[in-house]
């Protein structure tokens, strides 16, 4: 089975559900300060994809003159669902909160891990996309994914692939689209959850795992420490953040990319909002943020308001596709 959606094929598939704004930003940096402060809610711990997207766009923000300070909380629990509640119950408080999330908003609605979902929140704005990794410790005998699907198949239950999400969650669907692509039956795939990807990567250098589903952003900087190896990435082409193979190159034939994106509280005044979503625009077109970019490997995906709402509903219907097929809804 193939899922792609890498960059060019997420965006392809996007445009014909006419879901992606304008890729990057489209408005210059001035210089000017646009908001006095944001508060940025993570739903997950320390070290995963959520917490490295608020503080790296908090970093660029303030960096770059665009908001004045930033703070930062996180707040794991229920799968990302416990931030998602306080910021609804919360809400006339919250208005200075800007709360990251990605794709597993969209796949824990569906699985009804939480009773909400991205309608019940202020939509602000879709940011970047991480390639997705499957990476294995440094002393690890396995080399590339051919050596880890030999040695799933030798003994697939003792060949347990970690993430930092919840059964069924992002990380345990990027590792069985893998298996499902190179022609193994993903529901053998013996997948362990952590509490985000800090936890996951404490558990692979640790050998309580033997392969890690995680971020490729997550995995370049530990790979560049030389405490990982990066057996295969989700994308087209090789990351100029991190030179490691793409399943496309090693036979095994998907790509993906997962978006990551702001919300905040339901009845957010318009004119915060507005201000938000500037202040994000023209983040894109300063050198502070493409530092932050290319450090971490990201891809620029930008979408907006009423554009990422239909973007979300789009993702929604080809994510639920996706899952009834490798049998998780």
């Amino acid at each position: 089975m193939t899922f792609k959606l890498g960059r060019r094929a997420f965006i392809a598939a996007a445009a014909a559900f006419g879901l992606v704004g304008p890729i990057a930003g489209p408005v210059a940096a001035d210089g000017h300060k646009v908001v006095d402060s944001i508060h940025f809610l993570i739903p997950g711990g320390a070290g995963g994809g959520w917490d490295g997207t608020a503080r790296g766009t908090g970093e660029a923000l303030t960096a770059a003159g665009l908001v004045g300070s930033a703070s930062y909380e996180n707040m794991s629990g229920g799968g990302g669902g416990k931030a998602i509640g306080y910021l609804i119950e919360n809400a006339d408080s919250q208005h200075g909160t800007l709360m990251v999330n990605s794709t597993p908003i969209v796949i824990r609605s569906l699985t009804g891990v939480f009773p909400h979902n991205f309608r019940d929140l202020t939509l602000v704005s879709g940011t970047i996309g991480d390639y997705a990794a499957i990476v294995v410790g440094k002393d690890s005998p396995l080399n590339s994914m051919s050596d880890l699907l030999a040695a799933f198949d030798a003994n697939a239950s003792g060949t347990a692939i970690g993430g930092g999400s919840v059964p069924g969650g992002m990380d345990h669907l990027v590792a069985a689209m893998v298996m499902e692509a190179a022609g193994k039956d993903a529901l053998s795939v013996k997948y362990i959850p952590y509490d985000a990807g800090g936890k996951a990567m404490a558990a692979l250098l640790s050998g309580e795992i033997a392969a890690l589903s995680t971020g490729f952003s997550e995995a370049v900087a530990l790979a560049d420490a030389g405490e990982v190896k990066i057996l295969g990435v989700t994308a087209d082409a090789r990351v100029a953040a991190y030179d490691a193979p793409t399943m496309k190159e090693q036979g095994i034939d998907t790509t993906f990319v997962n978006w990551r994106g702001f919300f905040a509280a339901p009845g957010l005044p318009d004119d915060k909002l507005a201000m938000y979503q500037d202040a994000i625009a023209k983040m894109y077109d300063t050198p502070e943020w493409e530092a932050v970019r290319a450090r971490n490997g990201w891809v620029n995906i930008h979408n907006s308001g009423d554009d990422f709402k239909t973007f979300l509903e789009g993702q929604e219907k080809v994510i639920g596709d996706l899952m009834k097929k490798l049998g998780f809804l």
